[in-house]
Formats: C-alpha cells, structure tokens, sequence
C-alpha cells in the first residue's frame, strides 16, 4: 500500500475538515492566504484528494485514505419508481438510435459524390474541373484519386493526356 505524502499545510487543513466539518473544507491555517490558498487546493484536487459540489470543497474518499481514515458509508438509497420507468426508456431509446447509426451512410450530395459522377462521365473530368466543382486544391483532389478512391473505394482512376492538352481523369 503506497501512503500520499501530505505537506503540512495539505495535513492540516484535511484533519480539520474531517475532524469538525464532516469533510467540508471551511478552514485554513491562519500563514495560508490568497494564492497559497489555491495552490494548496490545487495540489489537493489534482491528487484527488478533495472534490467539490460546485461552491464548497470536501475531502474525496481518496482524502480520508491518506489521513488513515474510514471512509463515510453512504446511506442506501431507495429505488424511484418513476426515475427507473424513466432510465429504462432511455435506454432503449439509445440502443434503438444506435442500431439505426451502424448502417452504412451514403451521401448524394456530397462533394466525393459529385467528384464520382464527374469521373464515370465518358468525357472525364480535369483537375481544374474537379476543382472548380469542389472548391478543394489540386493536392486534395489527388490524394482522394489515391485515398478514398483507390485505396478504400477499390476504383480503378485512369488517365489520359492529349499531345498540348490537360490530363483527363475517369474511372475504368
């Protein structure tokens, strides 16, 4: 069991709070002021050794471990019945969303699609062309020629260059 090595400051303020606050930290010694403060409560939180509820620091389990403490047994709470009725819906409320998400998403409007068509034209289509289209950079357009086309869509891109004319790009 390795044992947190506290300095006196953090000691001291963790006995007190667990001593006469019930674990809620409204004490500090009177040399530990201002940014001191918060540095001692910093180094105590990071540590998770307090936590806090939004306005005010309490000792986190993991305080009373270090201070040698037992932790605070929280009292049982009751099942609400309109909170479970609640939590069941939801959840099958996810898991019906997350059946509809893993179905493959096909997109027709999307700039890959527009690309695709350009390129099953029998004329083809320039990068200049594709460019104009999509708005991308002639780097973006053949990086998805060999990304998503090739590699992950499994196309097969050809090209064509006429004597003094662009390259003609088009699927086979």
């Amino acid at each position: 069991m390795t044992s947190t090595q506290l300095t006196p400051a953090q000691h001291a303020i963790l006995a007190y709070a667990l001593e006469h606050a019930s674990g809620k930290i409204d004490w500090f010694p009177d040399n530990i002021k201002g940014g001191a403060r918060k540095k001692v409560l910093d180094g105590l939180f990071n540590r998770a050794l307090i936590t806090t509820n939004g306005t005010d620091w309490f000792v986190a389990a993991e305080g009373y471990d270090a201070m040698g403490r037992a932790r605070p047994a929280h009292a049982p709470m009751d099942a609400d019945p309109e909170i479970e009725a609640a939590v069941s819906s939801a959840e099958a409320e996810w898991a019906k969303d997350a059946t509809e998400q893993t179905k493959p998403r096909t997109r027709e409007n999307s700039k890959q699609a527009e690309v695709l068509r350009m390129l099953q034209r029998p004329e083809g289509a320039t990068i200049a062309q594709i460019c104009g289209v999509t708005g991308w950079q002639a780097h973006t357009v053949r990086g998805t020629f060999a990304g998503a086309f090739k590699r992950k869509l499994g196309l097969t891109i050809v090209s064509d260059k006429a004597p003094g004319g662009e390259r003609i790009y088009r699927i086979a």
